[in-house]
């Protein structure tokens, strides 16, 4: 298992790499969010730190969700309510924070690696609802075989959606995951984006709305 570590700090980086090269898995560090979005294509699992000295660990593990579904483990110091919950929401695989037993964390990534692999041939590449396709990986969305051209947000509001085919996501959910935060997005450009997006779509049924809550995507 192949583990990027991304951590600014000396001394929690040594005592993390000693303890995963002693079990036989090979660590690259690299201590810049920057380096992480770019080192991650070859690492089996991801050890986050949110504190970076260039980029908030949070943005770096939404740009990584659009990038890859490579496994995340969040480990930072950063243990309030708020962030717990936005890394969850973000599509981080499990969280610890500071200080962090050695032999618990061995375990915690090693676990959400093989949950990974496990669920790999499972994964929707493409979501299809009726006559309407979403490619997830090739960002293409058709209906009825014609293309449809979609803007970088309302694509990301429906492929949100379509990872969640025929389950209710909160209005919270989709403000953090597609803008990062949901206590900073304007809640109403959500709506405006939404009501282009089902116009572009034609199928104004196809993104029902859920009073009080959020959204489903029919399935």
């Amino acid at each position: 298992m192949r583990v990027l570590l991304v951590e600014d700090d000396d001394g929690v980086a040594a005592a993390v790499h000693d303890v995963l090269t002693a079990h036989g898995h090979p660590v690259e560090r690299v201590t810049r969010g920057a380096d992480a979005l770019i080192r991650h294509r070859d690492a089996d699992v991801v050890l986050l730190d949110l504190g970076l000295p260039d980029i908030h660990g949070l943005e770096v593990l939404r740009k990584l969700r659009r990038l890859a579904s490579t496994p995340v483990v969040v480990m930072t110091a950063h243990g309030d309510e708020r962030t717990v919950v936005r890394g969850l929401r973000l599509g981080a695989d499990d969280y610890l924070v500071k200080p962090v037993r050695l032999i618990e964390l061995l375990a915690r990534i090693e676990a959400v690696t093989r949950r990974a692999l496990a669920a790999e041939g499972t994964r929707p590449g493409v979501v299809e609802v009726d006559d309407v396709t979403v490619d997830l990986d090739a960002r293409r969305v058709s209906v009825a075989g014609a293309a449809v051209a979609l803007t970088n947000l309302e694509f990301e509001i429906l492929a949100v959606l379509a990872r969640h085919a025929g389950v209710a996501v909160s209005r919270q959910q989709l403000l953090d995951e597609v803008w990062g935060d949901a206590y900073l997005a304007v809640s109403r450009s959500l709506d405006v984006h939404l009501a282009a997006l089902r116009a572009k779509l034609g199928r104004p049924d196809l993104v029902r709305t859920i009073r009080g809550f959020g959204f489903r995507l029919e399935a």
